[in-house]
């Protein structure tokens, strides 16, 4: 049954507004995932063909789509308001995802809900620490056996973390190959997991909570930086940690 949904954050951050701006038009590689800039303009084209419909910079952004593409969802809305404070040196951010899911409402909303503050939680990470350098990204996902509840707990041991590690905590997590991580357990909850290295953001999120498997992101901003090397390494590691489930 098709029923409308609203998720809505407000959220501060230490940076100018200019900075949000550029973030969520031109630098979503830095905290989501890369996508075409918007045309800036109203009625322009935005990501995934959708269309612009508000453009007020560095204030105010939205996007709208009415065929999303995919069956679970048939109207999808992306809305930014941004405000400065202090004298323009912090910026106050509105964001408001909308639009109609047409299948399983309760799982979608709630998939949707947990992985905007996890997104936006990365927003605020990217724009702290990394902005603007340049991004290589790289995602995967894990195997079959990844997709249960328990999945991102086993996870968090393969990492070496404590099942008490709580966010802030600085750690010497488990990674590809054997390397040990030097980061700072900069998000946690049973669905998701946030590393941050010095020269990266690296992601894990727990889909097996709506049925789908582990997935994880990378946005390195080291200069060297190698996509298809970060994959293949992450890639192997989840198999790894998932080879006798």
């Amino acid at each position: 049954m098709s029923k409308e949904f609203e998720i809505v954050r407000e959220f501060e951050v230490d940076v100018p507004p200019e900075q949000v701006w550029e973030a969520i038009t031109t630098g979503t590689g830095g905290y989501l995932w890369p996508m075409d800039p918007p045309e800036p303009r109203v009625g322009g084209s935005g990501p995934f063909g959708s269309t612009v419909t508000a453009w007020d910079p560095p204030h105010r952004y939205t996007n709208r789509s009415d065929d999303v593409g995919f069956p679970v969802q048939s109207v999808n809305q992306l809305d930014y308001t941004i405000e400065p404070r202090d004298e323009g040196r912090r910026a106050w951010v509105r964001y408001v995802h909308s639009g109609i899911f047409t299948d399983d409402w309760n799982n979608q909303y709630d998939g949707a809900s947990k992985h905007t503050n996890f997104y936006l939680h990365t927003l605020c990470e990217y724009l702290t620490h990394f902005a603007p350098r340049p991004v290589t990204f790289a995602q995967l996902n894990g195997p079959e056996a990844s997709q249960t509840r328990e999945a991102l707990a086993a996870v968090g041991r393969a990492l070496g973390l404590a099942d008490d590690t709580a966010a802030g905590a600085k750690v010497g997590a488990q990674g590809p190959g054997g390397q040990s991580l030097d980061a700072v357990l900069d998000y946690r909850s049973p669905y998701f997991i946030g590393l941050r290295t010095d020269s990266a953001l690296i992601r894990f999120f727990g889909r097996g909570h709506w049925g789908a498997p582990v997935g994880i992101s990378v946005h390195d901003f080291a200069p060297d930086a190698d996509a298809e090397a970060n994959e293949s390494a992450w890639q192997v590691w989840l198999n790894g940690v998932f080879s006798q489930t």
